[in-house]
C-alpha cells in the first residue's frame, strides 16, 4: 500500500510539472493583439523620477508585484498566473520591442490601458506610474 501511495504522489507531481511547463510556453505562443499606437506628444513625455534611483526601483517593483505580476509575471515575461485566461499575449517586457518604447509611451499605456489591460489612471498616482515605468526598464534582458 505504501508503494502505491508513493507512486500516486510521484505521478501527481509529474503531472503538475508538465502542466506548469506547458502553461508558460503557451503564454508566449498567443497572438500579440492589435498594434497599440501612442501619440507623439505622449511618447515624448519625460519621467520626473530618477529611473536608476534605488528607492524608485523598489517602489516600482512593489507596485509591479501587487498590480502587474498576476498577468505579466514576476520577470515581465507574460507568464503570470492570469495570463492563461487572456486571449492575447501579455507581452515580454524584457524584449527589445518593449524596451525600445519611450518612457512616455510606457507611462501612457499604464495610464490609459486597453482591454484586456485595465487603466491605472485612477488606481495609481502619477508618481507610482512613473515608478512602474522605471521598474520595467530593470526587466531588460542582460
Amino acid at each position: 500500500m505504501k508503494k502505491v501511495n508513493q507512486f500516486v504522489l510521484l505521478m501527481g507531481a509529474g503531472a503538475l510539472l508538465v502542466t506548469m511547463s506547458f502553461g508558460t510556453a503557451n503564454a508566449q505562443d498567443k497572438p500579440k493583439g492589435k498594434e497599440w499606437k501612442v501619440a507623439d506628444a505622449d511618447a515624448k513625455k519625460k519621467s520626473p523620477v530618477k529611473s536608476d534611483d534605488e528607492a524608485t526601483l523598489k517602489a516600482g517593483k512593489d507596485i509591479w508585484s501587487a498590480q502587474c505580476k498576476s498577468c505579466h509575471g514576476a520577470k515581465g515575461l507574460g507568464d503570470g498566473t492570469k495570463a492563461e485566461t487572456i486571449d492575447i499575449s501579455c507581452g515580454d517586457f524584457s524584449s527589445n520591442d518593449v524596451q525600445g518604447l519611450s518612457d512616455g509611451a510606457l507611462y501612457w499605456k499604464i495610464t490609459e490601458g486597453r482591454k484586456p489591460m485595465p487603466s491605472f489612471k485612477e488606481k495609481l498616482s502619477e508618481t507610482e506610474r512613473w515608478q512602474v515605468t522605471a521598474y520595467i526598464r530593470a526587466l531588460k534582458k542582460k
